[in-house]
């Protein structure tokens, strides 16, 4: 009698097919003495669409809503449908004694199985592998210690009333907001909240008006001094007269210490990364979007091994952990990270509840570099750059505290008082790992200031009553500036300061907003767009709420552990569901469509609007129902300009479809013109039919092959 393992993607059932000896390749599975493994392609089941209920209900009307079915029915997706089959057939195989869960460690993955096995109708054993990295040494150990799969039933739940309360608000919402409105509006349990978030920041920035003030400085021999009206004055003045009247008194007058005060200070390291601060840091310091974090860390950890489960939300380890971290630090010993690593490796390593906390872990801990062994020439520049954060903040986990002496210096002119701050660093610590003193896990641009410049300074030896003159006291005018608008660093921040989303989902309801043109990027930053600041006024005002959604999001962790109702939150769920779409259907606000053009749609004559997408941009006609679209710039085809070999691009004429040729301005039409990937089977069917007949002449087929070669290139 065999197991069956059901991994998630089939490149982790490769690898661990490798590692139980499963050598056997078929189409479907790979198959061992021991072990059956087979895959999932990400989810093979999905919750069925509303017109799988009624077929009435592929037409989308405002009067049919809301879809609330009484029970939420599963159906296999058309697209992966066949790995489905496959996997089906194995679970009847009468050599199959138990099931083992081997996609992801965690709470979709646990749907993916699940959803599977219902589908199936599993009703023989089955257990689950949990594990945290893909070394073989983490997969050998996870199949000596497989867990009941009953403990996990609890998260199943969770991850059920997840996936059907998302398909209750947001297919009902969405549909209801599309048919009131007659445009494309999406809202969503998560989406809708953090839309909301950018709109209350949007409105500070416009509402926002910049008023002009004044700071002063003076040069006090061998350091800098901003004056202040008293000790809890931030410096700001408000009157340009009275800015200038301080500089002119301040000027050449003497002065003397009338405080000095050293204090020595530390900076604990900063804490292992869980996947949202991560992300945080990698769009601060590398650029990288959210969802391209993720993207990279996947692939650090599924193909090259070298990290911990990347969806965690601790920045803690466990104490079983301990003895394996040694390990760690030897493994990554190599390359720019030899003298660190090994510095900490020549003494005991001084593990502290900062580092180790089991009450902080929950299903993973931080993410941390594996014991695998480390080939730096094997991963791209964004895998490189990526490995880089984790392994580095992973080893300044083991270095003593960043120590200096903060040194605050009063000095007095007459009435008027002048205050400088400078740092001594005593004992880099952590910082040496990163080769500058200036790197902070709270650095944030946003928020440097002034003083904050001005008390990286290194201040003279200073002593209590020495005489001082001030030169160079100067006003400078400075303008209030609105808050900023988010970059993903600070929205990924702000999600999960109010609870929305999970680590594994914030990326991606950030790119939902995105490609629903919604909210756009500009350079780094995040706004919404015409659509989107209509779309947060039509929408409820409790959908909006952060504070709503964390409850849910509370509850459905709640549910994994076994202490929420998973029937009573549904019930909530439909509740609020039924009470949005009635509010959406007595709304009467209007939606004006902010991306009209001057085109007018060929079919009806309405006004086309210009949307994007990652095709580039379309022109879709304004009246949804019409449903005609066509790309607002020329596409390009493989054929070729026979004068100067560029591609040509593809235009729609009165007399049918043409191709051009831009530089050349060469135009050949494109009689039965069918698309690339159809002509190229056709032609590929062809040169096969009449290679294989011995009655044809070898240059009849010589041509077409050549023929097909050149539309190729």
């Amino acid at each position: 009698m065999k197991s069956l393992v059901l991994a998630e993607k089939p490149s982790v059932a490769k690898e661990l097919a490798r590692v139980l000896g499963c050598g056997q390749k078929q189409k479907h599975h790979y198959e061992g003495p021991q072990y059956v493994v087979t895959w999932a392609l990400g989810h093979l089941v999905t919750l069925a669409e509303p017109e799988d209920y009624d077929n009435k209900y592929k037409s989308w009307n405002l009067e049919d809503l809301p879809l609330l079915p009484e029970r939420m029915n599963l159906k296999v997706m058309k697209e992966t449908s066949h790995q489905f089959r496959g996997v089906a057939q194995l679970c009847k195989r009468q050599d199959i004694k138990e099931m083992i869960i081997a996609t992801d460690a965690g709470r979709e993955g646990e749907l993916v199985a699940r959803w599977i096995m219902e589908l199936v109708k599993w009703r023989k054993p089955y257990k689950r592998l949990w594990i945290s990295s893909q070394t073989d040494k983490a997969i050998k150990e996870g199949f000596q210690k497989l867990k009941p799969g009953k403990e996990y039933d609890n998260l199943y739940a969770s991850a059920v009333c997840r996936a059907e309360a998302d398909w209750l608000i947001g297919l009902n919402v969405t549909r209801a907001l599309t048919c009131k409105y007659n445009a494309q509006l999406a809202a969503g349990r998560v989406q809708t909240p953090t839309l909301a978030i950018m709109m209350d920041r949007e409105a500070e920035i416009t509402s926002f008006q910049s008023q002009p003030y004044w700071t002063l400085t003076a040069d006090l021999g061998g350091f800098q001094a901003i004056w202040r009206e008293k000790e809890s004055h931030d410096g700001r003045v408000w009157d340009k007269a009275k800015a200038e009247q301080v500089a002119a008194r301040l000027n050449n007058a003497k002065a003397r210490v009338d405080k000095l005060k050293t204090t020595d200070k530390s900076e604990p390291q900063p804490l292992a990364y869980d996947l949202t601060e991560l992300q945080r840091d990698a769009n601060k310091r590398l650029g990288f979007s959210a969802k391209q974090t993720s993207n990279v860390l996947q692939r650090l950890y599924e193909q090259h091994k070298l990290v911990t489960y990347p969806r965690t939300d601790s920045r803690y380890l466990t104490s079983d952990m301990v003895s394996t971290l040694k390990g760690r630090l030897e493994s990554i010993a190599v390359g720019p990270y030899t003298a660190v690593a090994r510095k900490v490796l020549k003494q005991p390593l001084k593990v502290t509840r900062r580092i180790v906390d089991d009450s902080k872990v929950s299903d993973h801990h931080a993410i941390i570099p594996t014991e695998q062994y480390v080939n730096l020439s094997a991963l791209d520049s964004d895998e490189r750059r990526l490995y880089d954060l984790i392994v580095k903040r992973f080893i300044a986990l083991f270095y003593p505290e960043y120590r200096y002496a903060e040194t605050s210096v009063v000095v007095k002119a007459g009435e008027d008082l002048l205050f400088a701050k400078g740092k001594v660093a005593k004992d880099q610590g952590w910082k040496e790992v990163y080769g500058s003193h200036t790197y902070s896990d709270e650095e944030d641009d946003e928020l440097q200031t002034e003083t904050d410049s001005s008390s990286r300074q290194i201040l003279p030896e200073l002593s209590q009553g020495q005489l001082l003159t001030v030169r160079n006291a100067r006003a400078r005018e400075l303008r209030t500036t609105p808050p900023p608008r988010y970059t993903e660093a600070t929205l990924l921040g702000m999600m999960e300061k109010y609870g929305l989303g999970t680590p594994a989902t914030r990326a991606d309801i950030i790119e939902k907003l995105l490609g629903t043109d919604t909210i756009e990027r500009q350079g780094n930053r995040l706004s919404p767009t015409g659509k989107g600041k209509q779309l947060i006024e039509l929408v409820v005002d409790e959908l909006k709420s952060s504070g709503l959604t964390a409850q849910w999001e509370q509850e459905l962790e709640r549910i994994a552990k076994g202490k929420g109702d998973p029937q009573r939150f549904m019930t909530g769920i439909r509740k609020q569901t039924v009470a949005w779409v009635d509010a959406v259907k007595r709304e009467t606000k209007e939606y004006k469509p902010h991306n009209l053009t001057h085109s007018r749609c060929p079919d009806c004559s309405k006004p086309l609007m210009e949307v994007k997408s990652k095709r580039g941009k379309s022109l879709v006609c304004s009246d949804r129902e019409c449903g005609y679209r066509r790309a607002a710039e020329p596409r390009l085809s493989n054929k070729r300009c026979p004068q100067c070999h560029k591609k040509m691009e593809i235009h729609d004429g009165k007399a049918g479809k043409y191709a051009q040729c831009r530089p050349c301005n060469f135009v050949e039409k494109l009689d039965g013109e069918r698309g690339g990937k159809a002509d190229r089977r056709e032609q590929q069917r062809l040169v096969q039919k009449y290679s294989d007949n011995e009655q044809l002449t070898s240059s009849l087929g010589d041509a077409l092959k050549a023929a097909l070669m050149k539309q190729e290139d």
